[in-house]
């Protein structure tokens, strides 16, 4: 009986220690290797974020020196978008591809996230608040 309780007690604790380790593998990449704040945080006038509204979406800051399509505004991504679901979500970071087929503008890169790395990044972006 006692090493059937020990089991379903290790059983339970791996999902949260994964869960764990996916949320804080995604808030890495998230804020450290693709630099999402870099252009969906706002700035404050002397240009620093604005950290009380991470990832709530801003204007971009910048302009290609030769005319090209290019995007004004990088949407809020906290809490994912409103007209992604969950999985909608992942396969855009793992192929660039919006739930439309269609590509973003840039300046936002195709990103080719591994399928691990895609689910680690919508599970961070989910757990933020709006």
């Amino acid at each position: 009986m006692r090493t059937h309780m020990l089991i379903a007690t290790l059983c339970l604790a791996i999902p949260a220690t994964a869960g764990a380790q996916s949320l804080a593998r995604g808030k890495y990449i998230v804020e450290r290797t693709s630099m999402c704040h870099d252009c969906h945080t706002p700035r404050d006038d002397k240009g620093q974020l604005i950290m009380s509204q991470s990832l709530q979406g801003a204007p971009i800051g910048s302009k290609p020196i030769h005319p090209m399509p290019w995007a004004d505004f990088a949407p809020p991504i906290a809490g994912i978008p409103p007209h992604f679901t969950p999985q909608q979500m992942v396969t855009f970071l793992e192929t660039g591809k919006r739930p439309d087929g269609s590509m973003p503008l840039p300046p936002m890169p195709p990103y080719r996230f591994s399928a691990e790395d895609a689910q680690s990044v919508m599970e961070y972006l989910r757990a933020m608040k709006h």
